[in-house]
């Protein structure tokens, strides 16, 4: 069955970066059928999208909270997602989940509904 690992989580000070990966296993097909898509989960609040890239649709959405902050980046030969997370902010404190859709095109990259797989999560955590 497919798998996502997420990893390289972990506390970092305000304005530092951090790059967390998902790896991936068990998929029918070769990753780049797949949209791949990063959320996040604070305490008491909703999940939310982040970002998301879809290698056949050559498309990749950001969230405006982390627009020009944070680059998705994919190395579908070795089924892992990076999410490189730069300036970070204590809002962006936050368990962040990998997520696969079986879709290759996404209209709308934030809805839970469109992804199949998920990771259990990486703890992310800024201080300041």
């Amino acid at each position: 069955q497919v798998q996502l690992a997420e990893s390289g989580g972990g506390l970092v000070q305000v304005g530092g970066s951090l790059t967390v990966s998902c790896e991936g296993s068990g998929f029918p097909l070769d990753l780049d059928y797949y949209c791949m898509g990063w959320f996040r989960q604070a305490p008491g609040k909703q999940r939310e999208g982040v970002s998301c890239h879809c290698t056949k649709a050559r498309i990749t959405y950001y969230s405006d909270s982390v627009k020009d902050r944070f680059t998705i980046s994919r190395d579908d030969d070795r089924n892992t997602v990076f999410l490189q997370m730069n300036s970070l902010k204590p809002e962006d404190t936050a368990v962040y989940y990998c997520a696969a859709s079986t879709n290759w095109f996404i209209l709308d990259y934030s809805l839970r509904r469109n992804y199949e797989y998920w990771g259990q999560g990486t703890q992310v955590t800024v201080s300041s």
